[in-house]
């Protein structure tokens, strides 16, 4: 109730300047809890899937806690999993600044940020501080790890298994970011010759860290573009079916500028609502061609419960908010949690489970 009120104040501040100011908010919330928070949960919409439990199917994008700087204060603010990144193996700066714009009459964002992070080194160094056994997950956490800018594509294998190296112990799923538009040839990435041997790579180290650390092969899901033909969604989905890929996220911003009302020609990667149509087609596209195979994430343009509800009919077992947040406040999943609910008792649905992909 208090957002409305704050949230000219947060707008009135460069974006990343707002953006870092939350982060700053949110350690001081975290550093304050005495014991982890329970996440909002309800027997309707709790999952278990790829051996993890998921209270509720509201999740954090990647994108907001780049670092991993605070990934216990998650469930406090009713989130049921949270994916923290990206992370990139060799720290860097991310491009000039300004990187990110507001487009309000749109309820959207354009950025451009370039992976700015710390590095898979740094963070995993301080991570044993932040998820030591004296402070336990109450939620499933993800690691989305991208390539480093300074890495050319030949050697790109190599940096994402440096990423995958380094973050795995600390990771409950693990993140193949191949489609952001904002690192030069990153996209290439997605071309099925290039993927089918990153993601090859990284499962045999998965594999092999399981043996030896004498536990299951964690989860390794792949994040695609909206910008994608149907024709290579469904090359990117049958490769992810042939190659042991636990599950694919649609989609990640987009370069089209599909419907804007504010006039902007800043490049970069639009998020919000305009990408909230062409994300659930591709989800939808995506569930037909995974055959209901994989679980997949929905993510881009959710705002309400009806939304998330709506990704979830076109085949999301589980969906993420980022742009939704800067708009609507930080207890935007709490909200979407309860709405969900009231939904299915509407619809007289007994499990989430019974619709994801109805409307496909």
């Amino acid at each position: 109730m208090l957002y409305p009120l704050l949230r000219p104040f947060f707008f009135s501040l460069d974006p990343e300047h707002a953006h870092h100011l939350s982060i700053n908010v949110l350690k001081l919330l975290q550093a304050s809890q005495v014991r982890p928070t329970p996440a909002l949960s309800h027997l309707s919409l709790s999952q278990d899937l790829w051996g993890l439990r998921f209270p509720n199917p509201v999740g954090l994008a990647a994108g907001y806690d780049k670092n991993a700087q605070v990934p216990r204060v998650w469930p406090s603010l009713g989130f049921g999993f949270a994916e923290l990144g990206t992370i990139t193996a060799k720290a860097q700066l991310g491009n000039p600044k300004p990187r990110i714009f507001r487009l309000a009459q749109d309820s959207a964002l354009i950025n451009r940020l370039g992976f700015n992070n710390d590095g898979a080194a740094a963070i995993a160094q301080r991570l044993p501080g932040l998820l030591s056994s004296q402070h336990p997950r109450p939620v499933p956490l993800g690691f989305n790890i991208g390539k480093s800018k300074v890495t050319p594509l030949e050697e790109a294998v190599d940096d994402y298994l440096e990423s995958c190296e380094k973050l795995l112990p600390f990771a409950d799923y693990l993140v193949v970011n191949v489609s952001s538009p904002n690192t030069p040839e990153l996209r290439k990435l997605q071309e099925p010759e290039r993927l089918s041997k990153l993601l090859e790579t990284l499962l045999t180290y998965i594999r092999q860290f399981a043996r030896t650390s004498e536990t299951s092969p964690k989860p390794l899901l792949v994040k695609i573009a909206p910008d994608l033909s149907e024709t290579e969604i469904g090359e990117i989905a049958q490769l992810a079916l042939s190659v042991g890929v636990s599950g694919l996220i649609a989609t990640n911003t987009t370069i089209e500028r599909p419907g804007l009302r504010s006039a902007s020609y800043e490049t970069g990667g639009l998020s919000g609502r305009p990408l909230a149509r062409r994300a659930n087609e591709v989800l939808s596209t995506l569930y037909r061609a995974v055959e209901g195979q994989l679980p997949l994430i929905g993510v881009g343009g959710i705002f309400s419960a009806e939304d998330a509800y709506e990704k979830v009919c076109a085949g999301a077992s589980l969906v993420q908010i980022y742009t939704g947040m800067i708009y609507a406040g930080p207890f935007l999943a709490k909200r979407i949690v309860r709405g969900l609910i009231r939904l299915m008792e509407r619809d007289k649905v007994s499990h989430m489970s019974q619709i994801v992909g109805k409307r496909v």
